[in-house]
């Protein structure tokens, strides 16, 4: 098989689960079914591991709420947490599966946003856990916080500002050109904006980037031959939850841009690999993380290619 650079990006669903406790052990559980997938790809390509942070960045703004003692740390500080808590363990588990002189490293990373983007007055991005409408709009009273409903549960939404630019792409080109496999981009990135004070200053902001969005973003800037966006579906269906749903194997960007995706969950995956594939060329891939061999292959999931620039169409 030929070596590929393959951006994987992990759910933080996928990592605690809805219908997990908020625990370590939980996670930790989680961590090495994800590992167990990925240590076959890790042996064969260059692989770069993004991930979500959703719940784990809520538990923790919970957390910090709950101590009166001094002002909770903000959500760019949270997810500078979030990247060490989970990449710790993926780092870990992933180092117990592969042999021992195969290096694995953690990059913290900053993304870059746009401290007027509109994402800032409409809050979209679910964070934390998931909670009856009536302990929701209490906690919302209590909080300040915004709220909205994510299937049968509420649960608080905060800001999801587009990614404009990774700040650690080149350290991480370098690790991967030693064949490191590196954990980066977790929870999108660190959110982080330019102060307008003519010295380029850069601070943290309150918000939560989208992993899938942010992911897409990582592959272009690395070269990527190939981003996986795993989930807990099997793939892309059309229709999906009625008579006449589909699987949607193979698709090209604009195919699968006239369908309607809800965005809190198969939305943002969606647009990350008509992106991808758009600006690339390359292919964008979406599906169970369990099957995520045959998905590099072809043979599983919902697979984005855009079609030859010079491809003419009959």
């Amino acid at each position: 098989m030929e070596k590929q650079t393959i951006v994987v990006a992990l759910g933080g669903n996928a990592l605690l689960r809805r219908s997990d406790p908020m625990t370590a052990e939980a996670q930790r559980k989680n961590v090495k079914i994800a590992a167990k997938a990925l240590a076959p790809l890790a042996e064969v390509h260059n692989l770069v591991i993004a991930h979500g942070n959703g719940p784990q960045v809520g538990l923790l703004a919970l957390q910090a709420a709950a101590y009166k003692g001094v002002e909770a740390y903000p959500l760019d500080v949270l997810g500078a947490q979030t990247q060490g808590m989970i990449a710790y363990m993926v780092e870990q588990e992933l180092g117990n599966l592969l042999p021992f002189e195969k290096p694995i490293a953690t990059v913290l990373t900053m993304t870059e946003v746009d401290a007027d983007d509109p994402a800032f007055g409409d809050p979209t991005k679910f964070v934390g856990p998931c909670y009856e409408r009536d302990e929701a709009d209490r906690l919302a009273a209590a909080k300040g916080w915004v709220v909205k409903q994510d299937g049968a549960a509420w649960r608080r939404v905060v800001a999801s500002p587009e990614p404009k630019q990774i700040f650690e792409i080149a350290p991480i080109k370098w690790l991967l050109e030693k064949g490191t496999v590196v954990i980066c981009t977790g929870g999108g990135g660190i959110p982080t904006v330019y102060l307008s004070d003519g010295a380029r200053t850069l601070v943290g902001i309150e918000a939560v980037i989208d992993k899938d969005l942010a992911a897409q973003l990582l592959a272009r800037e690395l070269g990527a031959d190939l981003l996986v966006l795993a989930t807990d579906a099997d793939g892309v269906y059309a229709d999906w939850g009625t008579p006449d749903q589909k699987l949607l194997r193979e698709v090209t960007p604009d195919e699968l841009g006239a369908y309607e995706f809800p965005a809190g969950s198969m939305g943002p995956k969606v647009e990350a690999a008509i992106r991808f594939a758009r600006a690339t060329g390359k292919r964008a891939a979406i599906g169970n993380l369990n099957d995520i061999a045959r998905i590099v292959t072809g043979e599983a999931g919902t697979s984005v290619v855009a079609p030859p620039v010079n491809e003419v169409r009959s």
